[in-house]
């Protein structure tokens, strides 16, 4: 468990330091991240990202190229202003703490945020989307980028999903995770939410007879997208009012599902994103 310092300057020079070990500890494990409420973001823009929208940040790394770069010193600056540990490191050391040959010039360390059902009010939004089971951090840290892009409310993680702070989805997001918020649902507690939605609960599914871009999609909008092997399962689609289908006339049996994500929110949200 890292706790909680005062904003200071520290110089880290051996691999074997508790600190680098803290953070590789997050980097490689899941556990460790739940039990912390901590994880890493890799990069100056993720970095400059986090501290605008405000989020917590516990360190911040910086290898000897941050030195000489004026942002990266800004930053470093405003982290520390707000109780962050400034950790000064070689290369070798940002290598160990990443596990990566040729690390980024800022890694920083950063608290979770999720969201509960009761947290959910869809009033004054008008699109969440709710995944199943997604099990592929790049297409988790993608369809929040995409959510973001279009300007989403948030997306809620429905059962057993990837770790939303794990490295690779947060790599994926570009960001997108300090400016979208992200939700945590058992399925019942979705079914719950589903039951009561004000506008129109709409999923992709096998079943489904409705071209996507047919419906008149009341807002706020709920799209429901399923697990990337299985798809929705039965239950889950029983609790959704609309079931849409993407057309496809090639040989691929389905679409990755970040992509049918996309393809679906580009066109639910067609009428906001006029140039």
């Amino acid at each position: 468990m890292i706790e909680k310092r005062q904003g200071a300057v520290k110089h880290v020079t051996s691999h074997s330091n508790p600190i680098v070990k803290e953070i590789k500890g997050l980097v490689t494990q899941r556990k460790h991240r739940s039990q912390s409420g901590l994880f890493v973001a890799e990069g100056l823009k993720l970095a400059t990202d986090a501290l605008e929208a405000g989020w917590g940040v516990r360190y911040l790394a910086l290898g000897p190229e941050a030195r000489d770069n004026p942002v990266a010193q800004k930053a470093a600056a405003t982290a520390k202003a707000r109780g962050a540990l400034i950790l000064e490191a070689s290369t070798a050391v940002m290598s160990a703490m990443t596990r990566k040959d040729n690390p980024q010039m800022v890694v920083g360390v950063y608290e979770q945020q999720l969201l509960g059902p009761r947290d959910i009010d869809p009033a004054g939004t008008t699109l969440w989307v709710a995944l199943d089971r997604v099990r592929d951090p790049g297409n988790l840290g993608t369809i929040i980028r995409t959510v973001d892009a279009v300007g989403g409310a948030g997306v809620m993680l429905v059962g057993d999903c990837t770790d939303p702070f794990a490295v690779e989805a947060v790599r994926a997001t570009m960001g997108s995770l300090f400016h979208v918020p992200l939700a945590k649902l058992t399925k019942d507690e979705f079914k719950a939410l589903a039951g009561k939605w004000p506008g129109t609960v709409a999923a992709t599914h096998l079943k489904g007879s409705v071209d996507y871009r047919s419906p008149d999609y009341a807002e706020p909008v709920l799209l429901v997208m399923g697990n990337e092997q299985k798809g929705l399962e039965d239950d889950m689609a029983a609790a959704c009012s609309t079931l849409i289908r993407i057309p496809q006339v090639g040989q691929a049996d389905s679409l990755n599902l970040a992509v049918a994500t996309g393809v679906a929110l580009y066109e639910i949200r067609r009428k906001h994103l006029e140039l």
